[in-house]
This record gives C-alpha cells, structure tokens and sequence, in this order.
C-alpha cells in the first residue's frame, strides 16, 4: 500500500505513478483507499487519490459541501503544480468532478462520470432525504448501516464482496448526512451543455443508488460524451467489475492520448 501524504489544506491523499495525471475522486461515504483495484493505472498514469474533506483519515470536517469538496482538488493540484489532470469521480464524487470543472475548467483534461448524477427534482430529494437519513441514523446506532448500505450499492451479495465493500465504506454519521444534504442540492442542469473537454459517462445496469436513466441523461447535456453501461453490476462498478472497468478507463485515457 501507497504511505498517504497530507496537502498543506490538511488532505490526506496518495500520490504515486508515472504519465499523465490522473484524479480519484471517491464517493459518499467512502476513503481514497477504495480505489485500490485501480491502482493497476499507475503503470501508466500518475495518480492523485484524496481523502475528501471529513471522510477517511480527513480531520477537516467544517465546511462540508460539493463546491469545498471541489476547492480542496483544486488546491492539491496547484500545490503537486499539476497544470492540469484527467478528473475521475464516482457517485458524489463524480458531482465533485464536475464542480471542479465550473471552478477551474482549465484544470480538467477529461472528465469520467461513473455512477453519477448532476440534479435531482425536489420530490426525489425530499423522498430520498426522508427515507434514507431516518434509516441510516436508526442503523448508526445499532451499528449495522453496512449491511443496509452495501444492499443499495452492491449486485452481488457474496460475502467476500460484502467485506471488501465494507473495508472502503467507512461512513461518519453526521459527515454522511451533511454531505448527502450536500448532494442533494447539486443542480448542474445549465453546467453539463458547456462542458467542453471529452467526457466519459458510466452507468451500471443494476445500480439502485443512482439508476442509469440519470446518467443517460446526463449523456443528452454533455455534447459529443461517451456513454456506457456496464452490465450486472450494481453502483460500485470499480469493485464488482474491476477488469471491465478498468479496460474501459484505460481505452478512453489511451484515445485522449492519441487525440492531443
């Protein structure tokens, strides 16, 4: 395992790999070392893994908001001097990918979208916030929300998958919450039409935390993205189908090499 290093902002992140920059930007709930299936690329991309601001080994836990979220990538790569990087979210961190691009377009070589969304109408965001807050402070406090969690975000139900979900999900409760407000006021409907750098989109086809419609969708905003679904898999693609996703990220960062 990569030995983490902390941004003067106070981010915990990794570092490490040999090409063109490229950032890992993990989902609600989740640590940096959830993309240890991905650390494969470093043979041929640099990358850059933060802990976001309150998750994992962050002790940072004022401000929490997609926009700081954003801010704090932004200021690990102006202090690596990284011009600018491929930008890699999934879930909430895909939401991080794409506020960085309205902070900083320049920053953004590429953006992959996996298992993302950019708005969701208020009835949706009342019922989720309703249902899912209530039951994961219930489920706190027996200590047992993986179980519930890893239902959501898992196809597969095996035991060995469930573990390895559980050694990337390690939820705060009231970091959690914050930063599922958070998600639910992203609204980025005006945003995706500009976006302007080649875009790579991922749904999983059995994803019942952000079904493929909304990625599809985002697929109609973005002009000239590339739009794939992943089958029989659930929202956490990267460990479910680690060698098909990660062929897909490969030949989409390999075709930006050959167009620049």
């Amino acid at each position: 395992m990569e030995k983490a290093k902390i941004s003067n902002a106070g981010i915990p992140y990794l570092h490490f790999g040999t090409g063109e920059p490229v950032v890992l930007i993990h989902g609600l709930g989740e640590v940096k070392e959830g993309w240890q299936n991905q650390f494969e690329l470093a043979d041929q991309y640099e990358l850059i893994i933060p802990d976001l601001r309150g998750h994992g080994a962050c002790t940072k836990t004022e401000g929490i908001s997609i926009q700081n979220f954003a801010v704090d990538v932004i200021s690990l790569l102006k202090e690596l001097e990284i011009e600018n990087a491929h930008i890699l979210g999934l879930s909430m961190g895909g939401a991080v990918a794409q506020e960085i691009y309205r902070q900083a377009p320049d920053r953004c070589r590429s953006l992959m979208l996996i298992s993302s969304f950019h708005y969701l109408p208020n009835i949706i965001k009342a019922l989720l916030f309703k249902k899912h807050k209530a039951k994961f402070e219930a489920l706190s406090a027996k200590g047992n929300q993986i179980e519930y969690i890893s239902r959501m975000a898992l196809y597969s139900w095996k035991k060995d998958t469930v573990e390895k979900f559980a050694d990337i999900f390690k939820p705060k409760q009231q970091i959690f919450i914050k930063s599922f407000e958070a998600c639910l006021e992203v609204n980025n409907l005006s945003l995706l039409p500009r976006v302007n750098v080649p875009t790579l989109i991922i749904g999983s086809q059995y994803d019942s935390v952000l079904p493929v419609w909304i990625q599809a969708r985002m697929h109609k905003l973005i002009p000239h993205s590339e739009f794939i679904i992943l089958r029989n898999t659930g929202h956490i693609a990267k460990l479910e189908a680690k060698d098909r996703f990660n062929q897909l990220l490969r030949k989409f960062l390999n075709q930006q090499k050959i167009a620049s």
